[in-house]
């Protein structure tokens, strides 16, 4: 038996495929890994208990049906979202907007406000103030609607592990209102497509991390979703796994994608478009060569001393014209290694000199580097001050 669905769930969600050696039980048991709460993972993954016949649902769509014919100039958008948590206000305004076949990405640190974002994308959590589009339906007025253009993949994958992977996107694709005659082929496209064809009749439970989280991704492709909104997709992969699942995502041309991560070059990698978050304010949204050209005015010297690394840094953040200096790791050579970066810093190098040697440290390095987008996006974030290592 399946465990009860949220309150705002239709009450005709389809059981779960049955014929496997072992009964689900309660299907709430914990095991292995983070395959845990299966039930509300996958209805989550189906697009909000989506057209399975319930209460006011859409006829069942074809997982064949041509996207140009379902989708608009502009597929996500999202307008002065606000969002808190009794006095705690974890999104501040937020407004941004991506295009139809754009891959964005939400990039921001732990605690930016990301994953709050995408649940009010995705329709699980309401806005305190403003409002999410997706392909033109109002998720706050026909969320239904909304929640059936929308494929999502959360951080934590939820699955029943006495399930294979095939029986798995079965019922994924019930839910999600596939046609039964379309039905087998829409699964067998997602597996073949997120390279799980030689773990489709294996349990779930018995699948590495790497294929788990292929099986999330297939669930959030099960029926030709519109958007695909995926968070934190390659966290807790070996590297290995991360290369394969971002090989993974590259392919996904033709969709509209969202997808969050905490690493700047994942997003450069993989997406057109980059909105960055810090505290649940947007701070910046451009292409990932427009963040580029900000770096035109940024500068960053590399500085070796020898002396102590805590008066150090903050000495050379004293110095006028430097924005924020960082300790670097040891390494074998002597010294300690300093980063300043700062909007102009040829008249920082001059006064480093005396600045170091005036305290009588030994100045070994100075030289100048191209920034990088991490140092843009550590200046967004932080615009000032030391940090005294990683």
């Amino acid at each position: 038996m399946l465990p009860k669905a949220p309150a705002n769930a239709p009450t005709s969600v389809p059981d779960p495929p049955s014929g496997d050696a072992r009964r689900f039980g309660s299907g709430l048991q914990k095991h292995e890994g983070d395959v845990a709460e299966p039930c509300r993972g996958i209805l989550l993954a189906a697009g909000g208990f989506a057209a399975a016949g319930g209460p006011g649902a859409a006829e069942e769509r074809s997982a064949a049906e041509p996207r140009e014919h379902r989708t608009g100039p502009r597929m996500i958008s999202v307008d002065h979202l606000t969002k808190y948590y009794g006095a705690t206000r974890a999104l501040d305004d937020v407004s941004f907007a991506i295009a139809r076949g754009e891959r964005a990405a939400l990039l921001g640190p732990n605690g930016s406000g990301k994953s709050t974002l995408l649940r009010m994308v995705t329709g699980y959590f309401s806005p305190t103030g403003g409002r999410v589009v997706i392909g033109g339906v109002d998720m706050g007025g026909a969320p239904l609607a909304a929640r059936r253009r929308v494929g999502y993949l959360p951080e934590q994958v939820s699955l029943y592990p006495e399930l294979t992977v095939r029986r798995t996107l079965a019922f994924v694709a019930e839910v999600r209102g596939v046609r039964r005659g379309t039905r087998r082929g829409a699964v067998d496209e997602v597996i073949a497509g997120c390279g799980l064809t030689e773990v489709a009749d294996r349990r779930v439970g018995t699948l590495s991390k790497g294929y788990r989280q292929r099986v999330g991704l297939a669930q959030a492709l099960v029926g030709d979703p519109d958007v695909l909104v995926l968070d934190e997709p390659t966290v807790g992969l070996d590297p290995v796994q991360t290369v394969e699942m971002r090989g993974l995502l590259r392919g996904l041309t033709g969709r509209t994608v969202l997808l969050s991560t905490h690493i700047l070059a994942e997003a450069s990698a993989l997406c057109s478009r980059i909105v960055i978050l810090d505290r649940g304010r947007l701070l910046a949204e451009d292409t990932p060569e427009g963040l580029g050209r900000r770096l035109e005015a940024l500068g960053r010297l590399v500085v070796r001393v020898e002396g102590p690394a805590g008066e150090v840094t903050s000495a050379l953040a004293a110095l006028p014209g430097v924005l924020r200096v960082e300790a670097m790791p040891p390494d074998a050579l002597p010294g300690a290694r300093f980063v300043l970066l700062g909007p102009s810093l040829g008249p920082v190098q001059r006064q480093i000199g005396p600045a170091v040697v005036g305290r009588g440290w030994t100045l070994l390095e100075v030289r100048a580097e191209t920034p990088t987008l991490e140092d843009l996006f550590v200046r967004l974030v932080r615009p000032s001050g030391h940090d005294g290592g990683r």
